[in-house]
């Protein structure tokens, strides 16, 4: 009998956006921060599977500020969706400078709370499924649990609702055309006869997806297709640039277009993530059922009934009371300064009840600066300016009412006073961001922690934040900083 010859593993083609980490920036040279907000969560579930295989992930893989953005911050709730943000501040001592306080570098804390649309206020959906069926589906943790995450889906269609099923593979069809959200047993008969074999024309899938969408729409709908794949698209156009400029003319329409990876090995993550921001989306990954019930039960409205379009953050630091700053994550999503006020600059999609949160590192004037002095100091753009015992900044959100053209602005000054000592024990929601982002940027080895603020310390950082946890996930979140610290080092290419 011949010997079997041995197994080779397939090729890892798991692809991520590059994201190097954003650098310390001198405030009388750059004082404002530019970026569209990120409500995805894809980010924090990828991480978590690789973890729990007991891996250390791909650094482009921990974007932070998906990571903070998979927790609810209890913010103050916006009153009206004419005005439909709230935005909280605080600002704490930095755990993992060498020197924390009021002559250490700092934390800032912006957290962005989204109005939570009432039932009767939610427009009529207009979904459609867009499903991946290629051979590269064919596993329990893809096409089975998108098939489950469907019927989770399914289960929230009100009668006003309709809902067309596509597939792709080595072609597009059509299981299911748009059927009203009275019929859920037909919609669950064409997502059970899904079966995974082919190839991945991805392009041509969502070609025929629009035209499905189209079919029933209507501008007092929310018009979206929910996307299922790896993202590992092998036949027709696969060119992100391409398929991202498509999407981006179809949103244009006013059909909008969200994306839900599944599985490993091939997880196309980079391409995932450009389609959706062009889709005015969201992206998530679903690593497990439990991950599934989460996404299509509480945080289903956040997906389906957005609130607002094109968000993006200023902030500009007075450069009397801040030295630097940097901002913690959000390396995707930067934007120039002059782009801030341009309505026509592409910007995330924010649901009802969804919150953004962002951290920036401070370092204030008279504090252990990062960046050396330069021989000429004259040689800075903006020097002088500012009062030394005025405002820390000014932050600025820019929205659109869905479908609108023009845009609407929030202002609001970052304060608290020069020489008053920084809160020893900031609010519970700042502590439990400054646990995350710790988690984050340990596990991308950013250069900008102390080298001795190890795994014990961001341990005891989020042990000392947990507060009220009515789902576990902030228990879960302390077993991956367990099961993280006790990973091997990541190996070197």
């Amino acid at each position: 009998m011949r010997p079997i010859p041995p197994q080779t593993p397939p090729a890892d083609t798991e692809r991520y956006p590059d994201a190097t980490p954003n650098p310390v920036k001198r405030t009388a040279d750059q004082p404002v921060s530019t970026f569209s907000i990120d409500v995805d969560t894809a980010a924090y579930a990828n991480v978590r599977r690789f973890i729990d295989q007991g891996q250390r992930p791909p650094k482009d893989a921990v974007r932070v500020e998906e990571l903070l953005n998979y927790f609810d911050y209890g913010y103050a709730q916006p009153t009206s969706q004419a005005r439909p943000f709230a935005v909280t501040t605080a600002i704490a001592a930095s755990p993992w400078s060498p020197q924390g306080g009021q002559a250490g570098r700092q934390i800032v804390h912006i957290g962005l709370q989204g109005y939570e649309l009432p039932a009767g206020e939610q427009r009529p959906l207009n979904l459609t499924f867009l499903v991946d069926v290629s051979g590269s589906m064919g596993s329990a943790d893809k096409l089975d649990l998108a098939k489950q995450a469907m019927n989770l889906a399914i289960d929230r269609l009100r009668p006003q609702d309709t809902l067309a099923v596509t597939y792709y593979a080595e072609g597009a069809g059509t299981t299911l055309q748009p059927t009203p959200g009275t019929q859920k047993l037909k919609m669950r008969c064409a997502v059970a006869s899904l079966r995974a074999a082919g190839g991945t024309a991805g392009a041509t899938g969502m070609t025929n997806a629009y035209d499905q969408a189209q079919a029933s729409f209507a501008r007092d709908k929310v018009n979206r297709i929910l996307m299922f794949t790896d993202g590992d698209f092998n036949v027709g156009v696969t060119d992100n640039k391409r398929l991202e400029d498509y999407v981006a003319d179809k949103r244009a329409t006013g059909i909008y277009l969200s994306v839900y990876g599944f599985g490993r090995g091939n997880y196309q993550d980079a391409r995932m993530q450009a389609i959706a921001q062009a889709g005015n989306g969201t992206a998530a990954y679903v690593d497990d059922l439990n991950e599934a019930r989460r996404l299509f039960g509480p945080m289903f409205d956040r997906g389906a009934f957005p609130i607002a379009d094109d968000v993006k953050i200023q902030v500009e630091f007075n450069p009397a009371r801040v030295a630097e700053w940097r901002l913690i994550g959000y390396e995707t999503r930067l934007l120039n300064e002059e782009d801030f006020n341009n309505d026509r600059i592409d910007a995330g999609e924010v649901g009802s009840g969804a919150s953004v949160t962002a951290l920036y590192e401070i370092t204030p004037v008279g504090g252990p600066t990062q960046i050396p002095e330069r021989r000429y100091p004259d040689n800075r753009i903006g020097v002088g300016g500012g009062d030394p015992n005025g405002e820390i900044g000014f932050i600025q959100v820019r929205y659109k009412q869905p479908g609108e053209s023009r845009s609407e602005l929030i202002q609001q000054p970052l304060t608290n006073r020069a020489s008053a000592p920084v809160s020893a024990q900031p609010p519970e929601a700042t502590r439990w961001a400054i646990a995350i982002a710790a988690f984050g940027q340990k596990l991308r080895d950013d250069p900008w922690m102390a080298s001795d603020y190890g795994w014990d310390q961001i341990l005891e950082q989020a042990q000392g934040a947990r507060g009220e946890d009515p789902y576990g996930e902030r228990a879960e979140f302390v077993q991956m900083i367990r099961a993280a610290r006790d990973l091997p080092p990541r190996a070197t290419p």
